[in-house]
């Protein structure tokens, strides 16, 4: 059985910081973080793939960084200078892949985990 499991959520005030990880039962082509704030629909936020190449959504660029643990199945997303608008539903997202390349949209990705609840206060 495919599980997800994501820790490191939580509260903190505008630009602190918090570290969200994700352990996978399998190993995949494609790994990530999406989010998804009440009322708006779930964006990528930033995907890695199995080179280690990562793709961020623009409004992350140079405050967010993921990447991959020792153990190939782990992800960690360290989110600094984080804003209020970066409040929301943080979900981890696997996939095998499509053509050969890991998409930021989230009807790519098969596997999802249970979601870890992010807020930054202003």
């Amino acid at each position: 059985q495919v599980q997800l499991v994501e820790s490191g959520g939580g509260s903190v005030e505008a630009g602190g910081f918090l570290r969200l990880s994700c352990e996978a039962s399998n190993t995949y082509m494609c790994m990530g973080w999406f989010r998804q704030a009440p009322g708006k629909e779930r964006e990528g936020v930033a995907i890695i793939d199995s080179n280690g190449r990562t793709t961020y959504v623009d409004s992350v660029k140079g405050r967010f960084t993921l990447s991959k643990g020792n153990a190939k199945n782990t992800l960690y997303l360290q989110m600094n200078s984080l804003k209020p608008e970066d409040t929301g539903m943080y979900y981890c997202a696997a996939s095998y892949g499509f053509g050969g390349f890991c998409y930021t949209v989230s009807k790519f990705y098969n596997y999802w985990g249970q979601g870890a609840q992010v807020t930054v206060s202003s």
